[in-house]
């Protein structure tokens, strides 16, 4: 619809936000700030942006940290996979093209780490090159102003929605286009109470139209949120505790925590089932919730090591455990009960 891509652009242009990496064309720090705003808000990111430009100022930089410091830094920010693709990606991109960031598309979308939606971000954004970005914020948009009844979670209807996109882009700035459209998703047509009232569009919106906002996007499967109950063992002794490394592909993974136990359900856990002598202190029950997984987490307390540790244990002084990437949530329980 001729309409949508110009008032796009031009409501752009007067509500955009001053964000940093839109004053570059640098494909890193483009590619920095995608990979952090995939599942973070833009004021948390922000800051975490900084952080990375700083501490890795090229890609050459990331790819030569040790992961555990990525980690370190991307703290707090959850979805660790992110970082660890991140890294990954970093060091594909300095062995494979001397760490030059490809400029298209289609070489982009071969790098691992990289998905349809980073490689139409970097390509557009550092190079200009017409190709449509569909994140959460365009399938909102376009389902609404067209009101679409096809689910946004199937691939069938995201290789419609990124056909659709394709044929709205300006193929004179697609950059601006593509910032434009996902800047209206995340301001004005926002997931709940958005703006239709001061909406430019609403004229030509076929779900204010048809009154069915609130029913778009659509989504087919309703995520199942899994119950995990997780207790940890704080074992204390002349000030040293233990900690371990998580190494299976499981939330968290390369990073440290306490000694764990994961029970089936709820319950409460004794001395008995650590093989140790008396708990100290137990904490009340912190629920820590993930994108599907809802953690039900525990912090058992013992002024005294066990007989024996286990081959994947470490001993730590416990002030020195903040400079190891932790879960946010024993860093927020180790703030509120210990002074490191």
């Amino acid at each position: 619809m001729p309409v949508f891509t110009p008032q796009i652009i031009d409501w752009y242009r007067q509500n955009k936000r001053d964000l940093p990496w839109r004053s570059t064309l640098n494909p890193y720090h483009i590619w920095l700030s995608e990979v952090i705003l995939q599942q973070t808000r833009v004021d948390q990111g922000t800051s975490y942006y900084y952080r990375f430009v700083e501490h890795f100022p090229t890609i050459q930089f990331l790819a030569e940290a040790e992961l555990q410091d990525v980690l370190n830094l991307w703290q707090g920010l959850g979805y660790y996979s992110r970082a660890r693709n991140l890294h990954q990606t970093a060091n594909a991109i300095v062995k494979l093209h001397n760490g030059v960031f490809p400029t298209t598309y289609a070489e982009l979308i071969n790098l691992k780490g990289i998905g349809p939606y980073t490689a139409a971000a970097i390509a557009s954004f550092a190079f200009k090159e017409t190709v449509a970005v569909v994140d959460g914020n365009v399938f909102r948009v376009l389902s609404r102003f067209f009101d679409i009844p096809e689910p946004i979670d199937l691939s069938s209807s995201r290789k419609f929605y990124t056909e659709l996109a394709q044929t709205l882009i300006d193929k004179t700035q697609p950059d601006t286009f593509n910032q434009a459209i996902m800047e209206f998703g995340a301001l004005q047509c926002t997931p709940k109470n958005p703006s239709c009232s001061t909406c430019p569009l609403q004229e030509d919106c076929a779900s204010l139209r048809n009154d069915t906002i609130g029913l778009r996007p659509v989504k087919s499967k309703k995520t199942l949120v899994k119950n995990r109950y997780l207790h940890y063992a704080i074992f204390r002794h002349q000030n040293k505790t233990i900690i371990q490394k998580r190494t299976a592909k499981d939330v968290w993974q390369e990073l440290w925590e306490f000694p764990l136990i994961e029970t089936e359900v709820s319950r409460e856990l004794n001395a008995s089932d650590w093989s140790m002598g008396p708990i100290e202190n137990v904490s009340e029950e912190i629920i820590h919730l993930l994108s599907h997984q809802r953690l039900h987490v525990r912090f058992y307390h013992f002024n005294e090591f066990p007989e024996s540790t286990l081959e994947n244990w470490k001993i730590i002084e416990l002030q020195n455990f903040e400079s190891y990437p932790i879960p946010r949530v024993i860093d927020r329980y180790l703030s509120a009960n210990f002074e490191l």
